[in-house]
């Protein structure tokens, strides 16, 4: 019985898209989603660059619309399709094989990133599954994406290292010049990439235990933990932030630094969020700062993790006044999410405070963590903008305070310094 049986007939749709058997030893799959791109084979030449890892590869395109899309995405798509099927043609060998699933009739109801990725990694682990590999990775990645030449050897290298780890996400820097978009979309993906970094490393200062990069095109995971967490979403947007986090918390995670992504900083009107909505937002309204979460948001969530220890064994009237001491904007949304019954019942099934800690973390997690800095937003922290953010916490992280430096200069300073502390 194949490891993913189970999961594969409790997908009401799933067929497979490809015929051909996979090689046995087959141990990669990079899975692409590409909707209305003009630029796919970009993509498939950076993946045909690289060199070669030990095992077999295969690159499942999704070209994808939904039934009511309108015609000029259908003619792109269709163009697209077929000019991958040539490409394929000259390109294809038995180590690194390439597959184009064309999927120009989606329901309206589900079509979008979501469901696409969802199409291509539910085919990765079809196909992993008839060879019984449930080691085998998948790599996700995106059709406007390209990649350093040692990509694939460095996440075969990355994962033989961490035999045990369900995923990992890896490390991108996108394009902050160029001739390809204008200056003011370079300028927007600088302070939208900028944010991405100081929300992580607010919440690594605060030792939040989940704090990982979520970008669709930079993770990679495996097709026994893919099949575990119940698979991809249906998401329009930010699957990869709800697939990620069920990941994240379920086993080893780990972090890749020694290759790059280069995702494209394109506006986008697809989805509603996401980076390329966050350009196309910036870019609307021709405002040059960009607002963030304010650091106090950050440091008062933090008191709230240091007190943890502190909560174990402790009966509701003394967990309500540990609680009483830390600030208000964290004690007043405690109190709304029913923080002490909960922290009451986490103690009643915790017998060491290591287990007691971890399941409090599985309470409080990234979509907790979020609601909480939207309610200090909408409350008590309005946001600032980024670049005094930034400022702020570089003093917390070992750096000196820059603030003669610009927004490019800034972005490059907090990418130097993940890189060396990458988790």
């Amino acid at each position: 019985m194949g490891f993913a049986n189970q999961y594969l007939e409790k997908q009401k749709n799933f067929k497979f898209h490809i015929n051909s058997k996979p090689p046995k030893d087959l141990n990669f799959i990079v899975v692409i989603p590409c909707y209305n791109e003009d630029r796919l084979i970009n993509s498939l030449e950076a993946l045909h660059n690289c060199h070669k890892p030990q095992t077999p590869v295969e690159i499942v395109i999704v070209i994808n619309s939904s039934l009511d899309a309108e015609n000029r995405v259908k003619e792109q798509n269709l163009k697209t399709f077929k000019e991958a099927n040539e490409w394929i043609k000259i390109h294809k060998t038995y180590k690194f094989n390439y597959h184009s699933v064309f999927l120009p009739d989606l329901s309206p109801k589900f079509a979008g990133a979501g469901l696409a990725r969802k199409i291509g990694m539910d085919e990765a682990v079809g196909r992993f599954n008839l060879i019984q590999n449930h080691d085998g990775i998948i790599i996700s990645f995106d059709a406007d994406s390209i990649c350093d030449k040692n990509y694939l050897c460095e996440v075969e290298k990355n994962f033989n290292k961490h035999p045990d780890a369900a995923g990992c996400s890896i490390y991108f820097e996108h394009p902050l010049t160029g001739n390809e978009f204008s200056d003011e979309v370079y300028k927007a993906i600088t302070l939208y990439e900028l944010n991405l970094r100081y929300y992580l490393q607010s919440l690594r200062i605060i030792s939040f235990p989940f704090a990982y990069h979520t970008i669709g095109s930079c993770f990679a995971v495996r097709a026994s933990a893919y099949v575990k967490q119940g698979g991809m979403n249906r998401k329009k947007a930010g699957e990869d932030f709800y697939f990620l986090h069920k990941i994240i918390p379920s086993a080893n995670f780990f972090e890749i630094n020694s290759t790059r992504v280069i995702p494209s900083p394109r506006p986008s009107g697809r989805v509603p969020f996401g980076t390329g909505a966050v350009i196309n937002k910036i870019l609307m309204a021709k405002n040059t700062e960009f607002m963030t979460y304010n650091p106090k948001s950050f440091e008062d969530l933090g008191r709230f993790f240091k007190i943890f220890p502190e909560l174990f064994k402790k009966q509701k009237p003394e967990i309500v006044k540990i609680i009483e001491m830390l600030p208000e904007p964290i004690r007043a949304f405690l109190y709304i999410n029913n923080a002490v019954n909960k922290i009451e019942e986490v103690n009643n099934n915790c017998n060491n405070i290591k287990s007691f800690i971890k399941r409090l973390f599985s309470w409080f997690n990234a979509f907790k963590v979020l609601k909480f800095l939207n309610f200090c937003t909408e409350r008590y922290y309005p946001q600032i903008n980024v670049i005094t953010a930034v400022n702020t916490i570089l003093g917390k992280l070992g750096l000196p305070p820059s603030y003669n430096y610009g927004d490019s200069d800034l972005l490059k300073l907090l990418r130097k310094y993940e890189k060396r502390h990458c988790n």
